[in-house]
């Protein structure tokens, strides 16, 4: 009688043991991954800056910096659209402040059409 239930509870305690590797093993793989994306995220972020480095002047890049300052998101859109616009040749030379001011511009949603109506 004691030697079957000694053998449920090593059963019971490999099943654990099993369940237990399993979950670390996940649990490993799911930071490696996420570890692997942010580092992919960082590489990203460094070769975008270092495309601005060379695709803006530095009044710009300093407007763009206070941009990103406000809202991180719409500076990364822009970012990436000053990209796209040197890749397609639409953008020959350094963009200057009054150049990304008109892209900002393009950009933004207008808030001058917001109009109120009295029910």
């Amino acid at each position: 009688m004691v030697s079957a239930q000694d053998n449920e509870l090593n059963q019971l305690r490999e099943q654990r043991r099993i369940a237990l590797q399993q979950q670390l093993q996940q649990q490993a793989t799911q930071q490696a991954d996420a570890e692997i994306k942010a580092q992919q995220e960082q590489q990203a972020s460094q070769n975008l800056d270092a495309a601005m480095k060379k695709l803006l002047s530095s009044e710009a890049r300093s407007r763009l910096s206070t941009v990103a300052l406000a809202t991180p998101e719409r500076a990364e859109m822009i970012k990436q659209t000053i990209v796209q616009l040197h890749n397609e040749g639409k953008l020959n030379s350094i963009m200057n402040d009054e150049q990304l001011k008109q892209l900002l511009l393009s950009q933004s949603k207008s808030r001058r059409s917001a109009s109120i109506r009295r029910i």
